[in-house]
């Protein structure tokens, strides 16, 4: 994963969630929700990968927005 890479994880210092990107706090949110939102404009931005992950620290789901060095087989 890139420097840029977004992870949108649980706050480890309180409450809420939190948007990481190199390991700096980009931005903190009361409800997943909400982090999940601002973490795909952070990624898409960065034009990088977006981790989303559970309470348990588990990454749930993961999306691309940039130049994808394995982008999916289409087989049509």
């Amino acid at each position: 994963m890139s420097k840029k890479d977004v992870h949108t994880v649980p706050n480890s210092g309180g409450k809420g969630w939190v948007n990481k990107v190199g390991g700096e706090v980009e931005s903190r949110h009361r409800t997943k929700e909400n982090a999940v939102d601002r973490g795909r404009d952070i990624a898409r931005d960065n034009r990088s990968e977006h981790a989303i992950h559970n309470k348990d620290g588990q990454i749930s789901q993961k999306n691309s927005y940039g130049n994808d060095p394995n982008p999916p087989k289409d087989k049509r």
